[in-house]
C-alpha cells in the first residue's frame, strides 16, 4: 500500500461521544503517533479521513476544527512523522452529502488527489461506516478494535471485512509488509 487512510477519533486518538471540540480533549491512543511515525520513514503516503459533523452541529468551529488538528500535527511531529493531507466532512447526517462516510467521497478524493488507486490504498477505521466506505471506494478496508472497533468488528467481518487489529500500531506492523 502506498496510501495509508486514516479515520481520526477512535483510530488516532481516543475518541467521544460529546466531540472532541478543543485541542485539549485531543489524546492520543497509545502507539497511534510512533505507528503513523513509521508509516513516514518507509516512503507511505498517510492522510486523515475523518467525519466531524460536530461543526454543523454548531458544537465546534472550522477554526477549532483546525487548532485540534494543529495539535495533532505537532504532537506527531514529536515522533517524527507526519500528516500528508486532512479530509473532513463537517455536514450533518441530515445534509445527504456524498463525502459523509459511510459514503466514499472523501476517500475517493484522497486517492484521486495522491493520485493513488484504490488497490495500492488502505483505509484504517473503528466503525462499520468506516468500513462501508473503503469498500465503496474499492481500498482495502482494515478494523482496528480501538475507539469503536470491537463493538463494530462482527458486522464488519459479515460484510467481508478480514483484516482486524486491535490497535492502529498492530496495523501499520502488517501494512509495513504490504
Amino acid at each position: 500500500m502506498s496510501l495509508v487512510l486514516l479515520d481520526r477519533d477512535g483510530v488516532i486518538n481516543e475518541d467521544s461521544p460529546e466531540y472532541i471540540k478543543r485541542p485539549s480533549e485531543w489524546a492520543p491512543i497509545p502507539g497511534s503517533l510512533n505507528a503513523i511515525a513509521r508509516l513516514n520513514q518507509i516512503g507511505r503516503q498517510v492522510a486523515v479521513c475523518s467525519n466531524q459533523a460536530g461543526v454543523a452541529r454548531g458544537l465546534l468551529t472550522n477554526d477549532d476544527l483546525r487548532d485540534i488538528h494543529d495539535t495533532m500535527r505537532a504532537a506527531l511531529a514529536r515522533f517524527g512523522g507526519h500528516i500528508d493531507a486532512i479530509y473532513c466532512c463537517t455536514h450533518s447526517a441530515d445534509q445527504h452529502c456524498a463525502c459523509r462516510k459511510p459514503e466514499p467521497g472523501l476517500l475517493i478524493r484522497a486517492m484521486s488527489e495522491f493520485g493513488t488507486p484504490p488497490d495500492r490504498t488502505a483505509f484504517v477505521g473503528d466503525s462499520l461506516r468506516d468500513m462501508v466506505a473503503a469498500i465503496a471506494a474499492r481500498c482495502m478496508p482494515v478494523l482496528v478494535r480501538t475507539g469503536n472497533g470491537s463493538v463494530a468488528e462482527p458486522d464488519a467481518r459479515a460484510i467481508g471485512v478480514e483484516r482486524v487489529f486491535d490497535n492502529l500500531d498492530a496495523a501499520v506492523e502488517w501494512l509495513i509488509d504490504q
